[in-house]
């Protein structure tokens, strides 16, 4: 009595005579008989009353073989139904009837001879008797079926609970065949009439009566009770609240009918074709049909009704595990060994359900502990059952309902409604807050991140990948999705498998514990630092993501910033970071803090990676939460930019080529950054790869912690000298302008440590090569850009080139920006990127060991070397012209003169304004004094050096190109096209002197007159043509204040010196045109005299002719101070009486008085 009490069920009783007889001897045999001879008179007085029946035990058999196929009631169904073969055997001809195909109908009669004689069998005690016999040492092993009572039939049921112990063949046959005949109908089962009879008269499953409905499918009525019962746990509308001992009665009949598919009479008469034609080779028992039939539950074959079974069932496995033959006895020690059904704190029916084992079961695999390969088998079929099909999971058929019916009809098979609702929860966020834990939860449940098979869609999606970038890996390791993971967005991930994988992805980011490796290798880390539990603990104050985001900002903390995580924790971590950094979806905390922002302006960035370059770019205008956590993580990608995973693909030529070394040796530097911005412009640099650079180095600008490199050299010296300061182009120039006054004032100790000095030079230099890096200027100049150099490509400083030669029609403020820039670069001339880039290899060939800040110089001196790069040429003397055209952009210049500058140019000075080029006027005004000799030595040396250069190229004479806009185009047009720089074009302006027309313009080419006289290597053309003769006549005379120019002209005049042709024409060329520049510019004061003499080539002649007149006025006075001397007498005596004066000394100063 106890087994029925406690399990509510099946008394399933005795057997039949005819099986005894087959099983036995004939003592046994004889036994066996006598209990059928009551039975058929148990039967016989059931059926009064009725024709057929009575007809059918009017014939008593007393013999030993009494038939059922014998009896007049079902003979002819028996012929007609069952094979001849079986006939001997009542077992056989009762399975054979009550198993019959559809539409194969028995007489009423043989009908009710079935039942009653079925209801005898359990009714009557005696035949304990035959399970005794034939059990008796089952019985003798199995404590709890032998401490029975009986008499009651109690016996029976105990062997068929633990009919799965039974060894013995005969008892086992016995009872599993007594299985089969008890369980065609729920009233034979023992209590089970009286526990659900309301239940089934409420839920219309049936009457309880005999002969309103067909007595051999009355298995229906347990399907009907089974389907209440789903629809009580799914909430459906509508749904009956069945009795709760009905509902233990119900889950103990499906518990018992787990091993043998034919016990479920309702599963078994929907899919016998289907177990025909999917599982013909499996053999019944222990299961295995029912998993058979589970796998192919979605083929195009299986019928609906079967599947409807089959879900049925399936949907009560998930409220009792042990209603899986296989799985509650696979894992039976296991879930003894782990104590999960143990519970005190947790109800029966919670510890029973499959989602409570499969969690036990899974936490102690993740604990690292043992659970038998047997069970770890059936959680994996189990697992991918629930995966393949959501309405197994009432949770989720409760709380999504609505987005099933709105978002996903009709994708019910192999998983498709799941990955629906995933997907809908990760792109559209539609979700209630209950559907998206009811989808966590299952995910958790059934650990798809362990084993990506049990998740089938993706399973089939990513097949062909698996096969081509993961084929390497042992089917159904954890790393298989990490391998997936490593090929998002390549060319060997398939649109379908990209899908599915970030919708799975969606939610295993959500949970650390749901991908197995990184639990694995950080359980011991999380609980240290992230005060986490163990693996099935869940903290309702936890936020999803959020014990990721803890040990990812200890991932890459230094040791002097406190704990840090394990090795293998870190290199793991950072694993997944650089996986998940794809989408910011597989962000929890980054998606939840910037949602609104995503919308605000990120709605139209779709494309892979464009999400968080778009809150990158929009930084400053985000709200503070979001801007919090996409500063972290920039932050984070600054010192490790493999977070960057599409960068890193796109650049992996450079990173090859270049860049090998820091990219396999990178932990915490920032190094490979660095030198991919270094390489920028290599051959092997793609326009993605660059577009990527580039972007990072924006982001950068809008805080210097961005710049992993800068931030750890210069963090120190921030927080003393810039303090309050954020965006890095504010720091850089800060920093920058504290090592300059240091430098300017000579200190003793720089305020700026080395360190920092060092990558605030690597920073300066970074922001040299693209406008877009120097944000003060890009915006002062954004309209002249798109007005000037809207066609110029952005990088390698070409937009700022862009500006500089067009200068002159820049607004101002972005004129001013331009020429501060200029003075800068000319200042330290690394700063000039075109400059550095363009002369790169003369640098390496001329100034090795020349220190950076006279580079340019360097390369001005050796400028017109046969060696020269006609490009790097050209770029020298486009810098020529800059400083050229203000004396502050050639510092040299500024230093060497200035004392010069504001003695003799200070009018100028007055007039000048800052930021805005003087068009090389005071230059004009040193090159004047220059010819007057009035310079200091070191000034006069670099006047020298401009005149000599300006002297090749007209170019480099601001004020000349000025004035001479017109005439030059007009005189010198074929000398221009030549483009020889030999000084050609000068020499046509002096030719042509008389037919210059421009005042401004003759005034220049006389002045450059005046310079010539100077110094003959100011007259290119005149030094090339006599430059024999001044080796020959003028070898010791020093060059310079026009010694040699004299040598010349008084070489020319001696008539003993034969000099060269030419030189002899040019010098007497000069001598014409210096006559007509003092005619048509004659001195305007004493000075300009004095200084023409002095500068003369004839100043000899010139001064000899002065002393010659001098002595000859002399002379003059002398004779006519004699005739003057004569006094008349009269009036020295008129004069005799009055004083007069005579001078005190010879100087006249003082005179003395007499009388």
């Amino acid at each position: 009595m106890a087994a029925c009490r406690r399990v509510q069920r099946v008394l399933l009783l005795i057997f039949i005579s005819g099986w005894i007889c087959c099983a036995h001897g004939a003592k046994s045999l004889n036994a066996g008989n006598e209990n059928v001879d009551n039975v058929e008179r148990g039967k016989n007085q059931a059926e009064v009353g009725k024709a057929a029946a009575a007809d059918g035990a009017s014939v008593v058999r007393r013999g030993n073989a009494w038939k059922l196929a014998e009896e007049a009631a079902c003979q002819e169904d028996v012929s007609r139904i069952c094979p001849k073969h079986s006939w001997s055997n009542n077992l056989a001809v009762l399975e054979c009837l009550q198993d019959r195909k559809d539409g194969t109908e028995i007489t009423s009669d043989c009908n009710h001879l079935l039942w009653n004689y079925k209801l005898n069998l359990t009714k009557d005690p005696k035949f304990e008797n035959v399970a005794s016999e034939v059990c008796k040492s089952t019985i003798t092993g199995i404590k709890e079926c032998a401490a029975e009572e009986r008499g009651k039939g109690y016996l029976v049921s105990c062997l068929v609970d633990h009919r799965s112990n039974i060894s013995e063949y005969q008892c086992n046959q016995y009872i599993t065949k007594m299985t089969t005949i008890i369980f065609s109908d729920y009233r034979l089962i023992c209590g089970f009439m009286n526990k659900c009879e309301d239940d089934i008269n409420i839920l219309h499953c049936g009457s309880v009566n005999t002969g309103e409905k067909d007595l051999h499918s009355q298995g229906e009525v347990i399907s009907c009770l089974e389907k209440g019962l789903v629809s009580e746990a799914e909430d459906q509308p509508g749904h009956h609240v069945i009795k709760e001992e009905c509902k233990k009665a119900i889950m103990r009949v499906a518990e018992l009918s787990s091993d043998d598919f034919h016990l479920d009479r309702h599963l078994y008469f929907a899919c016998r074709e289907d177990r025909e034609r999917f599982c013909e080779n499996t053999q019944a028992g222990e299961g295995k049909v029912y998993k058979c039939l589970f796998n192919h539950k979605f083929e195009e074959g299986m019928s609906d009704k079967c599947k409807d079974a089959l879900s049925t069932r399936q949907k009560l496995i998930a409220q009792d595990y042990k209603v899986s033959y296989s799985l509650a006895k696979a894992c039976k020690p296991d879930l003894r060994k782990y104590r999960c059904n143990m519970d005190s704190a947790m109800p029966r029916a919670r510890e029973a359900k499959l989602s409570y084992l499969l969690l036990c079961l899974e936490t102690a695999v993740h604990r690292g502990q043992t659970v038998t390969g047997e069970c770890q088998g059936e959680m994996l079929d189990y697992r991918r059952m629930l995966m393949e099909d959501y309405s197994l999971s009432p949770e989720i058929v409760l709380h999504c309902r609505s987005e099933i019916e709105s978002q996903c009809s009709g994708l019910h098979h192999k998983g498709r409604t799941l990955h629906c609702l995933m997907r809908v929860s990760r792109e559209k966020g539609i979700f209630e807050s209950h559907c998206q834990k009811a989808l966590q939860t299952l995910i958790q449940e059934t650990d798809p991140g362990a084993d990506y098979r049990i998740d089938r869609a993706l399973n089939e999606a990513c097949e062909s990948v698996i096969q081509t970038a993961c084929k390497h890996i042992r089917n159904g390791d954890p790393m298989i999705l990490s391998c997936l993971m490593e090929h998002l967005y390549t060319d060997k991930m398939v649109e379908a498998c990209e899908q599915r994988l970030l919708e799975l992805q969606y939610f295993i980011s959500r949970d650390w514990r749901l991908d197995p490796i990184l639990y694995k290798k950080c359980q011991n880390d999380a609980a240290r630092i992230c005060h986490t539990h163990g693996w099935n603990e869940t903290s309702e104050f936890m936020p999803p993501g959020a014990v990721f985001s803890c040990l990812y900002r200890h991932a890459y903390r230094t040791e002097m910033q406190g704990r840090r995580l394990s090795r293998d924790c870190k290199t793991e971590v950072q694993r997944i970071l650089h996986q998940r950094a794809l989408d910011v979806k597989l962000d929890p905390e980054l998606q939840q803090r910037c949602m609104t922002d995503l919308g605000k302006w990120c709605s139209e960035k779709t494309e892979a990676g464009q999400e968080l370059e778009c809150l990158q770019d929009h930084l400053d205008d985000l709200v503070s939460a979001c801007r919090d956590v996409v500063g972290n993580l920039t932050e984070l990608e600054s010192e490790d930019i493999q977070i960057e995973a599409l960068l890193i693909r796109a650049c992996e030529p450079v990173i090859q080529s270049y860049c090998h070394e820091v990219a396999d040796n990178q932990i915490d530097t920032g190094d490979l950054m660095e030198c991919l911005v270094a390489n920028k412009h290599q051959k092997e640099m793609n326009e993605k790869c660059a577009v990527g650079v580039t972007h990072f180095q924006l982001i950068q600008m809008k805080d210097f912690r961005f710049s992993y490199k800068f931030k750890m050299a210069c963090k120190e010296d921030v927080l003393k000298l810039c303090p309050n300061i954020k965006k890095k182009v504010d720091v850089v120039v800060c920093l920058s302008t504290t090592v300059r006054n240091d430098t300017l004032q000579d200190v003793k100790e720089q305020r700026v440590s080395l360190k920092c000095r060092k990558q605030l030079r690597v920073e300066e230099l970074e922001m040299s090569e693209d406008i877009r890096l120097e944000p003060e200027l890009y915006e002062s100049c954004r309209q002249d850009i798109k007005q000037h150099c809207q066609n110029v490509v952005f990088g390698n400083a070409q937009v700022i080139e862009c500006l500089k030669e067009n200068k002159k029609l820049l607004n101002p403020h972005c004129h001013q920006k331009v020429f501060r820039l200029q003075e800068q670069e000319m200042m330290d001339p690394e700063l000039d990127f075109q400059l550095m880039r363009v002369c790169k290899q003369m640098i390496r060939r001329f100034c090795t060991e020349t220190d950076s800040k006279n580079m340019l110089q360097c390369l001005k001196q050796n400028k017109n070397s046969e060696l020269m790069d006609p490009k790097c040429k050209q770029m020298i003397t486009k810098r020529q012209i800059t400083q050229n055209t203000d004396y502050r952009l050639n510092p040299v210049l500024r230093k060497a003169c200035k004392a010069d500058i504001p003695k003799f140019c200070q009018n100028i000075l007055n007039k000048a304004k800052d930021d805005n080029e003087l068009e090389g006027q005071v230059v004009s005004c040193l090159k004047l004094k220059y010819a007057d000799q009035r310079l200091s030595p070191d000034c006069e040396d670099q006047i020298r050096v401009i005149l000599q250069e300006s002297a090749l190229d007209y170019r480099l004479d601001p004020q000349l190109q000025l004035q001479c806009t017109e005439e030059i185009p007009r005189l010198c047009a074929e000398e221009v096209a030549a483009q020889e720089q030999t000084g050609q074009v000068e020499e046509c302006l002096k030719v042509n002197l008389l037919k210059i027309t421009h005042e401004g313009c003759k005034k220049e080419v006389l002045n450059i007159l005046k310079e010539s006289k100077a110094d003959i290597f100011v007259d290119p053309v005149l030094h090339t043509a006599c430059a024999l003769d001044i080796k020959h006549q003028c070898a010791a005379i020093l060059p310079g204040r026009g010694r040699q120019m004299s040598c010349l002209m008084e070489a020319l005049q001696d008539k003993r010196v034969r000099l060269q042709p030419e030189c002899k024409k040019r010098l007497q060329d000069r001598i014409d045109m210096w006559s007509y520049a003092a005619k048509v510019a004659p001195a305007e004061g004493f000075s300009d005299l004095a200084g023409q003499v002095f500068t003369s080539p004839a100043k000899t002649y010139i001064l000899s002719m002065l002393a010659m007149s001098v002595l000859l006025l002399f002379f003059m006075g002398l004779l006519c101070g004699r005739i003057t001397k004569r006094v008349t007498q009269e009036l020295k005596d008129r004069n005799l009486d009055q004083p007069w004066f005579v001078p005190l000394d010879r100087t006249g100063k003082g005179y003395n008085l007499f009388y």
